[in-house]
């Protein structure tokens, strides 16, 4: 068997991911699907941390608008980071199911359910070969899950960020939208920043820049892609220096 590239990663999740094929919550049969996947890179030894969103329960201050509702920005972002932690408590359970050690370790002290996070305490579960579930991102508004990946990964000194879409990589423009859009298989962090590409935002794009932390962009819908990634296999986008 090929031997992992990676020793330490965080995959940063959208709460979009965890919708399969529904329209809003989770779709157990996908949260399943996705948790063999993350066993599988398990089995071969990588200490994984994982960051999620929670746009599929509440997508901060975007739902407030569309529904009319006038509330601050602050309170939505806090509203939107709790539905990060039902995600995690419901990735969790499943992969518990599956028998790996997991720890939810939460940016809001919430001591019931999960753990506050600290850092020491986060590296030393994944040195004892736990899977971590970062959530309620990095308990400040105005920030986002993408920021907060790229933050927990600087902390744990993760080797990559993985971070899963509904595309093979990035692209000039949205695939899904424009025919023509060019696919690139590696990208410097500038050239992220300059063209606005929807990598990550440009917050954490910056904060992986200046500590040279490379991000790894796939589909999430192909089966067995984050083992390829993994692996060291051309899969995606690559951004690095």
């Amino acid at each position: 068997m090929s031997k992992p590239i990676y020793k330490r990663i965080v995959l940063k999740l959208s709460g979009e991911a965890l919708q399969g094929k529904k329209t809003h919550g989770i779709d157990q049969s996908f949260l399943v699907s996705l948790c063999k996947q993350i066993k599988e890179i398990k089995d071969l030894n990588v200490e994984i941390a994982i960051v999620l969103g929670g746009g599929n329960i509440f997508r901060g201050q975007e739902n407030t608008a569309s529904q009319g509702l006038d509330v601050d920005r602050t309170v939505a972002d806090y509203m939107g980071m709790l539905a990060t932690v039902i995600n995690g408590l419901a990735m969790q359970a499943v992969l518990e199911k599956m028998g790996l050690a997991t720890r939810v370790m939460t940016a809001i002290e919430m001591q019931r359910i999960a753990e506050p996070y600290i850092r020491r305490r986060a590296i030393r579960h994944l040195e004892k070969g736990r899977v971590v579930i970062f959530v309620a991102g990095t308990g400040n508004p105005y920030f986002t899950t993408d920021t907060a990946a790229a933050l927990r990964a600087m902390e744990i000194n993760a080797d990559v960020i993985l971070k899963a879409t509904k595309v093979d990589g990035v692209y000039s423009a949205d695939p899904l939208k424009v025919k023509n859009a060019k696919k690139f298989t590696t990208l410097r962090y500038i050239d992220v920043l300059k063209k606005g590409l929807k990598v990550m935002d440009a917050t954490a794009v910056s904060l992986c820049m200046d500590n040279k932390l490379p991000i790894v962009v796939f589909n999430l819908n192909k089966q067995g892609n984050i083992k390829r990634v993994v692996l060291g296999e051309k899969v995606g986008t690559i951004v690095r220096d």
